[in-house]
């Protein structure tokens, strides 16, 4: 109860900018929860799509490795799937790496959406901290000016007061923001870093398979 009250005593004491600040906060921990479940979401896809898609790639049917590309919709089914299409044009590996670049490309857009909004939204909190202080020692020494001798030290107290919870809140908000920043960006390059790693994966296989196949008798 007590800590209830320190909170709305708190904001109360803050001033107007106050409410702005709390207003980026709850933003960047609605982005930052969004970002989460979507990343958590697509790591589990694309890791039970490679995994369904292992087996395909050791028969070398390309028909059915193409059909299961097309119905799973994870970005490594894309970016593999853009691959195999490139390889019915030409066997150049750099042609076949090219286009399952541009198949990545499509899909991390995605998956680094929004993620950047939490950075700037830290900067506006403390830039509306610092902006409240400014506002707020404005007052003080406004007030003091033309204020009676008596109520010089109140008034003057009450508008430091605002000015330092102002910027306190601004860094509470901004300092977790940038945190979320930081472990979000970290997950969306380890996914990323783990569709490369499939793609060449694939790559690789289907090199050694065209290897094989390219050192075989022609009555086999």
């Amino acid at each position: 109860m007590e800590f209830y009250s320190a909170i709305v005593t708190f904001f109360q004491q803050g001033g107007f900018f106050i409410y702005p600040i709390a207003l980026v906060f709850a933003l960047g921990l609605a982005i930052t929860v969004e970002r989460w479940r979507f990343l958590k979401r697509e790591k589990v896809r694309n890791l039970k799509a490679f995994d369904d898609f292992l087996p395909l790639l050791r028969t070398d049917d390309h028909e059915k490795m193409t059909l299961f590309t097309r119905d799973n919709t994870a970005p490594v089914s894309r970016m593999i799937g853009c691959g195999l299409d490139m390889m019915k044009v030409t066997k150049m590996r750099a042609d076949v790496e090219q286009a399952m670049s541009e198949g990545m490309m499509e899909s991390v857009p995605r998956l680094e959406q929004r993620t950047g909004y939490l950075a700037v939204l830290a900067n506006v909190a403390t830039l509306l901290g610092l902006l409240g202080t400014i506002i707020g020692l404005i007052a003080a020494f406004t007030a003091v000016a033309s204020a009676d001798p008596a109520e010089k030290s109140r008034l003057l107290s009450e508008s430091i007061s605002v000015a330092m919870n102002t910027t306190a809140f601004g860094l509470i908000a901004a300092i977790p923001l940038l945190v979320f920043h930081a472990v979000l960006t970290n997950k969306t390059n380890a996914i990323i870093g783990s569709i490369e790693m499939a793609g060449v994966k694939f790559l690789n296989v289907m090199t050694l398979n065209r290897a094989i196949e390219a050192g075989m008798p022609k009555s086999q």
